[in-house]
């Protein structure tokens, strides 16, 4: 396969080691044509890497085979997985029901619940890179490429640059998009004893789901992998007070029946886009890009979409496409990841079993604010256009086949589970 791009980009680096640069690692090792190109993987040793549990959507399952050339199966047990075939709501919604939102085809469709820190390592034995352990000063677009400055070292110049470094320190409106409509910004991490045990002739077959349990104060996850289950709990800080949080957490992890735990973290997190995803040298992945509250499990996706656009535009098209090219990959991603944040913040639209203050604050302060915070102009896309369109749709008495193929972020019939469960 001819590539017209590939000869421009000899020199290419990653910077961060977390899911998203891994998956870049190995994604340029895998996908550049030429042997002779170099690959630096940079990052600190000194920041630690919170292994959590993590779930992802189909894509996942497929992407890893062929980055790493091993069995599905493989795959799984080394990522101590279970097969993920939706997302379990508990309280959510007016109809004050349980319901499920399943990828589709239902029960047959599967993704991956996943030790983020096996996943680095799995990809690791993947990727033919220089690992370069240094703290990064900044990245920036110069004449030709990109240019990372360390600490300690002397700068260096790069043909593209992975900017995987994860959250910015603080919103920028210059910089970023704010996700004002998503009601939460931190979560409190739990291990607790594995409730899935693992096979020794073979993967775990058996359909797992993610759990989303409402809470007075947020939310809980509950992700079950083979080696333990990961719990979190998603809430807004200047709600609800940490004291509370813990109180509320320890009780729901009594009435599951968990006597034991271990305290992983506290993680404040942002809910944002970055304005410039793409600017033709340098690419903000992962959560330099964009995060969304894990209620979805949107930030594995998001990284392979960015990861995945980038590295197929910049081999595929020639180098003098590339300042045309960029803005509209850039374009595509904003829009993108804004129909996530949207399909996201949707889901706190009507409330949930609890009448307390956080589901007031995210139903009638928090949810409201999308409008204005997606306003084309404010955000240069079409994402809200694109999610009036999906409720639009959910309003008709009959819907035509080609509607059904539609994607706001997800599919359509993404939507019609979520509005029918949470009686939207």
């Amino acid at each position: 396969m001819i590539q017209p791009g590939a000869s421009s980009l000899r020199k290419i680096a990653v910077v961060g080691q977390g899911t998203a640069g891994s998956l870049a690692a190995a994604g340029v090792s895998r996908l550049h044509p030429h042997g002779d190109h170099e690959l630096h993987h940079i990052y600190d040793s000194r920041i630690p890497v919170v292994g959590v549990g993590e779930g992802s959507w189909p894509s996942l399952v497929q992407h890893l085979q062929q980055l790493t050339d091993l069995p599905h199966e493989t795959v799984q047990r080394r990522l101590m997985g279970t097969r993920k075939y939706g997302v379990a709501f508990e309280g959510w919604g007016r109809r004050n029901r349980d319901f499920t939102h399943y990828f589709m085809p239902q029960r047959v469709s599967y993704a991956y619940h996943l030790s983020a820190d096996l996943m680095a390592d799995l990809l690791r034995e993947s990727t033919r890179a220089r690992h370069i352990d240094a703290k990064v000063l900044d990245i920036a677009k110069v004449e030709g490429g990109a240019q990372v400055e360390f600490e300690g070292l002397a700068s260096e110049r790069y043909d593209l640059v992975f900017d995987a470094r994860g959250f910015p320190g603080e919103l920028d409106p210059d910089r970023h998009i704010g996700i004002p409509f998503i009601p939460t910004d931190t979560a409190v991490i739990r291990r607790c004893p594995a409730i899935v045990e693992e096979d020794r002739e073979g993967p775990v077959l058996q359909p797992t789901y993610t759990r989303a349990v409402a809470r007075p104060h947020g939310w809980i996850f509950v992700i079950p992998l083979t080696v333990h289950t990961s719990y979190g709990y998603i809430f807004n800080r200047e709600v609800s007070g940490l004291p509370d949080i813990e109180a509320d957490f320890d009780a729901f992890l009594e009435a599951d029946g968990v006597s034991e735990f271990e305290q992983r973290a506290v993680i404040p997190f942002p809910n944002f886009v970055h304005r410039r995803i793409y600017d033709g040298a340098v690419a903000r992945i992962g959560n330099a890009a964009a995060f969304m509250e894990p209620l979805e499990a949107t930030a594995i996706v998001s990284a392979q979409l960015q990861i995945g656009m980038v590295l197929q535009t910049r081999l595929n098209r020639p180098m003098e496409h590339l300042e045309r090219d960029a803005p509209a990959v850039n374009r595509f991603l904003i829009d993108n990841m804004l129909c996530y944040g949207l399909f996201v913040g949707w889901h706190y639209s009507c409330g949930s079993r609890y009448d307390s203050e956080f589901w007031r604050y995210a139903r009638d302060c928090a949810w409201p604010r999308h409008r204005e915070a997606a306003d084309p102009g404010a955000v240069d896309c079409a994402a809200l256009r694109k999610f009036d369109e999906m409720i639009e749709l959910l309003n008709r008495s009959a819907i035509d086949k080609a509607d059904r193929e539609r994607m706001c972020g997800v599919p359509f019939t993404s939507y019609v589970q979520m509005s029918r469960g949470l009686g939207c």
